[in-house]
């Protein structure tokens, strides 16, 4: 048990105000402006086009929790801790304030077990980020690198990658993962598959990764049928986004789509029987869940795939290798590739 000394302050747990002053500052650009020179709370508030007694209380509240200065009475300067507020995530008008007011239907989901989404913006969060375009690119940014780097691993598969000839990110962004995983297998070639908005954000990041001639974009729902004839098929961070219905409805367009001899890789909705559960905003935007692997194996079986491989790899992420139960007399060539 924990002495008293040990508990946590429940003023502390409770302090509801920091967070949201913060994401107040963030929207606002509250750095930059007092960077550009606005540092009394009339000139600042005119230049955020605030009333001045609430930016005032923000602010104040902000510099007792170490966020800005105030070396005179009315007047604001930066830090260190200030200007890290220039988070996407923390901008209550982009993707971040989606995020923020989510939590709010925390209980909903608990009593339901469904995302109340809809229920705040008005339509479920996939439709909801196709209507506003430009929090959608703040989606692709927090998932992209803007948000959280390049990523460099690799990921290990069973026979290794010397078979590798054509592989299909599924629901693969602006092509991160996809330019990474080229980047230390050349041999191999790339589809990145995402809805059309998604990809028509994927260039640059595709052309600065130098594999532009090695990379064929489709601008699709992955509900569709995909590319067909490839070697290997990624879902990396798809299916924790979706329940168990549409899980294998995307298990079973890879498993359609996929050579005889193809793999299905799943990086994200799935881990060990005996791992800890997470809450996760994925489940309450959009419904999604991460399964075990055994439940995993059922609705894998339901799409026509069984289970070759599951481990925690050295990145430290779990990974389910799939393989389509039987083959196929018809194979496809891979579209837009040279075999």
């Amino acid at each position: 048990m924990l002495d008293d000394d040990d508990e946590p302050d429940l003023d502390q747990l409770l302090d509801l105000a920091t967070p949201w002053c913060l994401r107040v500052a963030a929207t606002l650009r509250l750095p930059g402006l007092i960077a550009a020179g606005h540092h009394d709370i009339a000139d600042l508030a005119a230049a955020a086009r605030c009333d001045r007694d609430a930016l005032h209380a923000v602010l104040g509240h902000l510099v007792a929790k170490g966020v800005f200065q105030q070396p005179a009475p009315g007047r604001f300067e930066s830090n260190r801790a200030a200007e890290q507020l220039n988070d996407r995530f923390l901008d209550l008008e982009g993707i971040g304030g989606r995020m923020a007011h989510t939590w709010g239907t925390l209980l909903e989901y608990v009593r339901t077990g469904q995302p109340a989404y809809q229920k705040v913006f008005g339509r479920p969060f996939w439709e909801d980020l196709a209507a506003h375009p430009n929090i959608a690119a703040d989606f692709d940014a927090l998932m992209g690198p803007a948000g959280h780097g390049m990523p460099d691993f690799d990921i290990e598969l069973t026979g290794g990658w010397d078979a590798i000839r054509t592989m299909v990110d599924v629901g693969g962004g602006t092509g991160a993962m996809l330019a990474s995983l080229l980047r230390r297998h050349p041999h191999v070639n790339g589809i990145l598959v995402d809805l059309p908005g998604t990809i028509a954000r994927a260039g640059e990041i595709v052309t600065s990764a130098g594999n532009k001639n090695r990379i064929t974009l489709h601008g699709q729902s992955f509900f569709d049928p995909l590319p067909a004839g490839a070697d290997l098929y990624l879902l990396k961070n798809v299916l924790n986004d979706w329940p168990d219905q549409e899980t294998v409805a995307i298990l079973s367009n890879c498993a359609q789509a996929a050579k005889a001899t193809g793999s299905i890789v799943v990086l994200g909705g799935v881990a060990a029987d005996d791992a800890p559960r997470f809450l996760g905003i994925d489940v309450l935007v959009a419904g999604g869940k991460t399964s075990t692997i055994a439940q995993f194996t059922e609705l894998a079986k339901q799409a026509g795939l069984d289970i070759a491989a599951a481990r925690t790899q050295p990145s430290g992420r779990y990974v389910v290798e799939c393989r389509p139960k039987t083959s196929r007399p018809h194979e496809q060539a891979v579209e837009g590739q040279t075999r």
